[in-house]
């Protein structure tokens, strides 16, 4: 650094990673914390730019991830950096033997603080005491045990067996902002005075800091302060955003919203359908929902399964943890009042681009399926209200269930698009499969013995049930033969695994001539 810091290099690396770090956190919060608003009115202002330009912001999630990876790296760098510059700051102290660094450690710490160098200002004081009694140190520990706590409450597993506590658990990242705030105050670190420097260069004096004290000597002791603490400027702008973005969301969600309809369904699946003032909704996108009889701070994202042109706005919710449960039990509870509801949004998903495209590929494993309910209510409208503006030519719609009764969520919504199409003469515009993963020797024997029937007898349609998994490769190899000069958008909800097969036949099936098949993948994130 130039000047008399015991800890030279590491220093540099201390400043360094914190000033990564703060860089890090700084994209982080301003362009990504909570996501939900700031991510749906950027999909909105980049509507007039290339598709590939927006469909980057349906990777916030990935982004936000591999932002807090190199916030843990940064961090690691940054702790371990410290604790080399400790173990200086401690053997300088402890040294006895005439040294530039042990001179400097022992440099008088009276004159108002200004020119100690060295924190450990005794050789009994330990590196532990100085840790936990100076503000840079405890707040050092304070935001470590926070950033361990919301990393590790994050992993895929806690997030999907014990979602409460990685929401609880996320949420300490008030304290991380708050400790990290006043973390550099104190000034650890810390560089000559620029008074100090004019009056003893350190490359002319540090060789004869022997004779500092001598009257005739042209060098004197050097004076030192503390770097200023920078942290709060570099999370000050992200924080007033969030703050204002809490106050939105705060007003919004107290808006009242009166339940119009409940609905009971098979799997233990419960569908709301809800009216709020001044509700606007697009399709595939969803909303945040929170029950204060069940907890006053969870809030929980579902798809909306209602379409644009409906008077009202619906979730399908599925038991799968123990608010779902909770809440499908206090809506079964019959002679109780309706138990209070509150809503936020709705926020943009990719499934919004859906009618960009003039082909589209529609995959829902289980629940999965709600996003694309609404673009089917949305379709079966347009076609109703003779909306020639509607770029899309075919639907290719997938849907995978383990059970045989989750096709009675929306049995009756495909049953009308079914007798629409057939009615418009648009057979071709909506093909669907349903695949039954789930299923014994019975159901496969019972739905043989009836194949010659008309309608499917599992499901009551026209099309008839798969059993087992579709085989990806000879789906996209038919689309690809059939629609040769297109632009396929390929849109999945539902696991991981299933996301990475697609996206890999979606690279290998899209031709290298631009003017040829194309194959677009986009996945819902929650």
């Amino acid at each position: 650094m130039g000047n008399w810091v015991v800890n030279h290099w590491l220093s540099v690396l201390v400043l360094a990673t914190w000033l990564g770090l703060n860089v890090f956190l700084f994209v982080h919060a301003f362009l990504l914390y909570e996501k939900a608003d700031k991510y749906y009115y950027t999909r909105e202002i980049l509507g007039f730019c290339r598709c590939s330009l927006k469909k980057q912001l349906d990777h916030n999630l990935t982004f936000h991830k591999l932002v807090a990876y190199m916030i843990c790296l940064h961090t690691a760098i940054h702790i371990i950096a410290h604790l080399f510059n400790f173990e200086r700051y401690s053997s300088s102290r402890q040294a006895t033997n005439g040294s530039l660094a042990s001179v400097l450690s022992s440099l008088s710490q009276e004159e108002e603080g200004v020119s100690w160098l060295n924190p450990i200002k005794s050789p009994n004081m330990t590196v532990t005491y100085v840790t936990f009694t100076s503000i840079p140190g405890l707040t050092g520990v304070i935001i470590t045990i926070a950033l361990v706590l919301m990393v590790t409450s994050a992993t895929e597993f806690i997030r999907r067996n014990y979602f409460e506590v990685f929401w609880y658990t996320h949420h300490v990242f008030i304290i991380y902002f708050i400790g990290l705030g006043i973390h550099g105050i104190g000034g650890i670190v810390r560089g000559q005075t620029e008074e100090s420097i004019k009056e003893n260069h350190p490359h002319r004096c540090a060789e004869s800091f022997e004779t500092w004290n001598d009257h005739n000597s042209h060098c004197k002791p050097p004076r030192f302060e503390g770097h200023p603490a920078e942290s709060w400027k570099w999370i000050l702008a992200p924080v007033v955003l969030y703050i204002f973005e809490r106050i939105l969301r705060f007003y919004r969600s107290q808006q009242q919203v009166v339940i119009t309809k409940v609905v009971m369904h098979p799997s233990k699946v419960l569908e709301l359908q809800m009216n709020k003032r001044g509700f606007s909704m697009e399709v595939g996108q969803y909303i945040f929902v929170n029950c204060p009889s069940i907890s006053y701070l969870e809030w929980h994202p579902f798809t909306l399964t209602s379409g644009p042109e409906e008077d009202f706005f619906s979730i399908h919710i599925r038991a799968v943890g123990d608010w779902t449960e909770n809440l499908l039990r206090t809506f079964e509870q019959q002679h109780s009042p309706v138990p209070r509801i509150q809503v936020d949004g709705p926020f943009g998903t990719a499934s919004e681009d859906v009618f960009h495209y003039e082909v589209a590929m529609l995959v829902g494993a289980g629940i999965g399926v709600t996003p694309f309910a609404s673009i089917l209510k949305s379709i079966w409208y347009k076609f109703q209200h003779a909306d020639h503006s509607l770029k899309t030519q075919t639907i290719y719609f997938y849907w995978i269930c383990r059970e045989i009764g989750a096709f009675a969520w929306f049995n009756d919504l495909l049953a009308s698009l079914e007798q629409e199409m057939e009615d418009l003469g648009k057979v071709g515009f909506l093909n669907y499969r349903l695949f039954l993963t789930g299923w014994d020797s019975n159901i496969a024997g019972h739905a043989a013995l009836n194949f010659d029937k008309a309608t499917d007898i599992l499901t009551g349609l026209k099309h008839k049930t798969f059993f087992g998994r579709p085989m990806w490769d000879n789906e996209f190899c038919t689309i690809a033969t059939t629609h040769p000069k297109s632009v396929v958008g390929v849109f999945l909800c539902g696991p991981q695994a299933l996301a990475k097969s697609l996206r890999k036949c979606c690279h290998q099936y899209s031709s290298l001539d631009p003017r040829k098949v194309q194959f677009f993948f986009n996945k819902e994130n929650f």
